[in-house]
């Protein structure tokens, strides 16, 4: 890393007519070297018309919605393609703190971490989720840590920074529908190191969920599953890791 370290801000958007321009000139705001890359998930809103109105930032349009790991995965893509040192995911619901983009990719400054997230539990916030949740959340990560260790304790956070070996392993591989915990078993068994820092997420500007009370259950037996998957899975070597 350095200080001519090209950085990009990804923010998959699916239908947020309704927050994205705030959230655009809020990173821009925060991040005025920064690049950002809007990946609209095939929006059945105006998503993409209002991106089309702000100057300066780069945009995909999806043809059909492919949810978040396809999403994610086109950006990562675009950033690893474009010779990008460091990707930084930022939803586009307005959750996460615009601000607090330069603390993720200055954890990266220091070489000891492949991936930073931002985690909603390891400061003292006004974040209070319910307690299916935070149920859902302690299980979620104790699963995590039996596999990969590191004592991640936000697993399901998308506000998170990957520098460039993390890029091209998720250019290449992203996992599809919830991500997210799925993510730090890949980057551990290549070798990747994810850390985190704190940050204080806010209420969810607009849109909604896509984890839904009644589905929470299926959600976990899902998620916990396709992390068992994943431990044991054989991954072939990126050209980023052998170099």
């Amino acid at each position: 890393m350095s200080a001519t370290s090209r950085v990009l801000v990804i923010v998959p958007a699916y239908n947020e007519s309704g927050t994205i321009l705030a959230v655009v000139r809020d990173i821009r705001t925060a991040t005025p070297g920064y690049d950002i890359l809007v990946v609209d998930d095939g929006s059945t809103d105006h998503t993409a018309r209002v991106v089309e109105t702000v100057d300066g930032i780069l945009s995909i349009r999806l043809p059909f919605n492919l949810g978040i790991g396809g999403c994610m995965q086109t950006g990562y893509k675009y950033a690893f393609r474009n010779g990008y040192d460091i990707a930084v995911q930022c939803d586009a619901d307005g959750q996460h703190p615009a601000d607090r983009i330069p603390n993720l990719v200055a954890r990266l400054a220091d070489g000891t971490a492949d991936a930073v997230i931002g985690s909603r539990y390891v400061a003292n916030s006004d974040y209070l989720p319910s307690f299916g949740r935070r149920l859902g959340k302690s299980l979620l990560s104790r699963w995590i840590d039996f596999w990969v260790g590191g004592g991640i304790t936000d697993t399901t956070s998308g506000f998170r920074a990957f520098n460039r070996k993390a890029i091209a392993l998720a250019a290449r591989d992203y996992p599809e529908d919830y991500p997210e915990p799925e993510m730090l078993v890949i980057l551990h068994r290549h070798g990747l190191r994810a850390v985190e820092i704190p940050a204080s997420m806010r209420p969810r500007q607009g849109g909604t969920t896509s984890i839904f009370p009644h589905r929470a259950v299926y959600y976990m037996i899902k998620v916990c599953l396709a992390v068992f998957i994943d431990a044991f899975r054989r991954y072939a070597r990126t050209t980023e890791e052998s170099s």
